[in-house]
């Protein structure tokens, strides 16, 4: 039976809530509603009194947060949308980021955001915030672009002792499944060559992964091999992967559906060019989402973001320089 990005998102809770009775669960209406993707569903009946719904204010969730996470319990938040996660913000970054520094205490949070695009949910339901939580020393920030990272890297995320920020994509949760889920995996930090090329090196993470694989595909009967690189997550960066990859090939193109001001796309071109602009054959170059709020529209919303077709054409243009 094969199981979706969703299901491997609430199986991961599941065996941390079985294994762990320090782990919770707390967000709007992710008790008996199952929570707004149905990425709780279920689990407040299997675990009494360990699913809880919260106030509709994400500052006092994240307060909340904090403070069972001093006590030495460790929660699983659930923003409703990575968007929302704003309102809570000065408790993820001036509270959950610093507590360690500022008390020598861990603060084990993790932070569900689901992030990203889908059609039809506008400028208030699809940002990506990868890129903002990033900057915060502190904070460790994954996004899986598996059903297996999915899985692992949130288990993973539950049993570390900083806060971690978990962007998992609205686009994945139904459009993408696996086999069955992992008894092993690859470490937080560890980026994975999703698929090897000679010509030249994409580097992206989350459901843009896809996007460059379907544009790698779409180059190879050009004659063009394309080589993926799947960050699985922005901080910590496996810049030696990146780097390997760039020394194999020449050529940069950095991907990504967040705007690209300041963004991790910029973070990524930054090292390369500072620590080995000399396997470059090329200058490097990025694709983002266009410098706007995210559009209602399908149509609009499907030019606002990179895909296949754009990468595809961005490549070209920097395979022949």
């Amino acid at each position: 039976m094969s199981v979706t990005y969703l299901e491997a998102i609430r199986e991961a809770q599941a065996h941390a809530l079985r294994d762990d009775p320090r782990v919770f669960i707390y967000g709007q209406d992710v008790g008996v509603f199952g929570g707004a993707h149905k990425a709780t569903k279920n689990l407040a009946r299997e675990f009494p009194g360990r699913v809880l719904d919260s106030p509709i204010s994400e500052d006092a969730i994240m307060g909340l947060a904090v403070g069972a996470a001093i006590e030495g319990l460790r929660p699983i938040v659930e923003m409703q949308f990575a968007d929302f996660s704003t309102v809570g913000f000065n408790q993820i970054v001036n509270q959950a980021a610093t507590l360690f520094w500022r008390t020598n205490v861990p603060c084990p949070v993790t932070v569900r955001l689901p992030f990203g695009g889908t059609s039809g949910s506008g400028p208030f339901h699809s940002q990506c915030m990868e890129t903002v939580y990033a900057h915060y020393p502190g904070l460790i920030v994954l996004t899986p672009a598996t059903v297996e990272d999915a899985y692992s890297m949130l288990l993973e995320a539950v049993a570390i002792d900083d806060p971690v920020i978990f962007c998992e994509h609205k686009f994945l949760y139904y459009h993408l499944k696996a086999e069955k889920l992992p008894s092993e995996a690859l470490p937080v930090g560890k980026a994975r060559i999703a698929r090897e090329g000679r010509d030249m090196t994409v580097v992206t993470y989350s459901a843009m992964v896809h996007e460059a694989l379907e544009a790698a595909k779409e180059l190879a009967p050009e004659g063009w091999e394309v080589e993926v690189v799947d960050l699985r997550s922005v901080k910590p960066m496996d810049t030696d992967t990146v780097m390997a990859s760039v020394a194999r090939t020449g050529r940069l193109l950095c991907v990504g559906e967040a705007w690209s001001w300041g963004g991790v796309t910029a973070e990524i071109i930054a090292r390369v060019t500072s620590e080995g602009y000399g396997l470059l054959d090329a200058p490097p170059q990025r694709l983002n989402a266009k410098d706007t709020p995210v559009p209602y529209h399908p149509n609009l919303w499907a030019a606002h973001r990179p895909t296949a077709r754009a990468i595809a054409a961005a490549a070209r243009k920097l395979l022949r320089l």
